[in-house]
């Protein structure tokens, strides 16, 4: 890049209105720096690239199909949560119930996983695809069932 000999404040000095850039709005608007943003990076910027951010095009790395599947999102569930559930169900009576459990099957309310953060009070019986074991031992300690289904063997 060619190095300027002077400072351009050196030129500017004198506060006129087009310091000396002539009349119809010269060097104002983004004709004058190339355009806004990321323009011109494969054309006239070029240079700017190659020195100031020379990996800026392309691709780096990849992510393996099995980390994706490994840490695809679980949404969880907590058994307080759940406990304040089973007492919204019994306010307006729908809740489903087997003898004196309250059934609650996390599956269908869109949960892969019960966490243990929270208190149980009602025997409740969970349904589950998995469960922490804070979560199980807190909801047989209020007098509740856990059922947890097994995932089907993949080939």
């Amino acid at each position: 890049m060619v190095v300027r000999k002077e400072k351009k404040s050196r030129k500017l000095r004198g506060r006129t209105r087009t310091m000396s850039w002539g009349r119809v709005g010269q060097h104002r608007k983004s004709g004058s720096r190339g355009g806004f943003g990321a323009v011109g990076f494969h054309k006239h910027k070029i240079i700017w690239i190659i020195k100031y951010a020379p990996n800026w095009y392309g691709k780096h790395g990849f992510v393996s199909v099995k980390q994706v599947k490994k840490y695809r999102h679980i949404k969880t569930i907590n058994v307080g949560e759940l406990n304040e559930l089973a007492k919204t169900l019994i306010a307006r009576n729908t809740a489903v119930k087997e003898g004196d459990l309250i059934v609650i099957d996390t599956i269908q309310l869109g949960y892969d996983k019960v966490l243990g953060e929270g208190v149980v009070t009602l025997p409740l019986k969970v349904i589950a695809k998995s469960m922490s074991e804070l979560a199980k031992k807190k909801i047989e300690e209020a007098g509740g069932t856990v059922v947890l289904l097994e995932k089907p063997v993949e080939a």
